[in-house]
């Protein structure tokens, strides 16, 4: 063998061996990547989608499509299970000019949930190369590799003054956390439970003593916040609504005594209705109220559901003559009882003249499923119905 072969051969070795290291890394570099893609950033991105999923459904089930894809379009709202709540302690203290919301296109949600999955599958096909037959070195892949679990997508829907509302959670609605000059499209509402004071005595004195929730207290500023369990959230917020309508004209009037009295109005509008439609239809039907994610319950149907456009609502009425109790039927059916309750009974809000919306979200909580409408619930039914401002079908 020549010098020269001998070189070659050695010069030709040495290269083998180089890309047989690199090969290697490239390999441990993908494998690891593949690894972190499978058992960890694709659940975690399939578990955020769901989030987005069920944020948004709870949103525009109670405000609508609209609002939903309003609040959607912003960064930091949905996406963590808990919209609902961010979104109602907004519209609690915020008007929303709703004519001029509905007057501007955003993505929609299947939009904006086809986008996340498209950058994430970017993610997928990252993979597929690195672990693909290819010349591809070390340093291509970490390149390539670069931003792995930073891809999931910011909405970009440009929004004309826009609202920074930060992270906002229960109790923490606060003028700092929402810019000053926020436009048309929002306005602060007046106050109509009195002064701030009055108001935070009411809510202080509705979770403290009903217990919707654990006491929180500020030793520095004496104030006190709650952690209000998931299955009272809508009960405490109804709850704090109707006392504040009923002690905004009265200064003098005792928080125990107004926690009390509205209580009592909140079980009339939110589930006495329902208790009535359950004594209606006789065999013991019994009913148990909706709590956050339990359903509203009517015992005794084994497995019927009970059609409320054509099952009337029966009393118990005495007969003057035989001084017994007798059955009569009203004639009015079930949809009309509820709806009738929703038009004149539910608390109002007196500037939009429609049904306070936590009100209305405990209201909504309390339809049973079982009831139905058509081939929808009736649960569905008066949601959609609430969303297009003219309930009267």
């Amino acid at each position: 063998m020549s010098m020269f072969t001998g070189i070659a051969t050695g010069f030709l070795g040495a290269a083998i061996k180089d890309k047989e290291a690199k090969d290697n890394l490239r390999m441990k570099i993908a494998e690891s990547a593949g690894i972190d893609y499978l058992t960890k950033d694709k659940p975690e991105h399939e578990k955020k989608q769901k989030l987005y999923e069920a944020d948004y459904k709870n949103v525009a089930e109670i405000y609508g499509t609209h609002v939903a894809n309003y609040f959607g379009s912003k960064t930091g709202i949905f996406g963590d299970g808990q919209a609902l709540n961010t979104v109602s302690n907004i519209m609690d203290k915020y008007n929303l000019d709703e004519e001029s919301l509905k007057k501007m296109t955003f993505s929609t949600f299947d939009e904006r949930q086809a986008e996340r999955e498209s950058k994430f599958q970017s993610k997928e096909d990252q993979i597929k190369n690195l672990t693909g037959i290819g010349g591809l070195g070390p340093k291509a892949a970490e390149l390539q590799l670069e931003g792995f679990g930073k891809t999931e997508t910011t909405d970009t829907t440009e929004i004309p003054k826009p609202v920074d509302f930060g992270t906002v959670k229960e109790g923490e609605v606060t003028d700092e956390k929402i810019k000053a000059d926020i436009g048309s499209l929002w306005s602060k509402k007046t106050e109509t439970q009195g002064i701030e004071t009055k108001y935070n005595n009411i809510k202080k004195a509705v979770n403290e003593t009903m217990n919707y929730g654990s006491p929180i207290y500020n030793a520095a500023d004496g104030s006190t916040t709650f952690n209000i369990s998931d299955q009272f959230q809508s009960k405490s917020q109804a709850h704090i609504q109707i006392a504040s309508a009923m002690t905004k004209d009265d200064d003098g009037i005792n928080q125990l005594d107004a926690v009390a009295r509205s209580k009592q109005e909140l079980d009339n509008q939110t589930v006495i209705p329902f208790k009535v439609i359950a004594m209606s239809l006789g065999d013991n039907t019994e009913y148990t109220e909706g709590h956050g994610k339990k359903n509203a319950m009517l015992s005794g149907l084994q497995g019927r559901t009970i059609d409320a456009a054509n099952t009337t609502i029966k009393r118990k009425e005495k007969n003057p003559k035989t001084n017994k109790l007798e059955t009569k039927d009203t004639g009015v059916s079930i949809f009309k009882y509820l709806t009738d309750i929703y038009n004149n009974d539910l608390l109002q809000d007196a500037k939009s003249g429609r049904a306070n919306s936590l009100v209305f979200k405990k209201f909504l909580e309390n339809i049973p499923p079982t009831i139905m409408y058509g081939d929808q619930s009736l649960k569905s039914v008066i949601a959609q119905a609430h969303e297009s401002s003219f309930f009267k079908l």
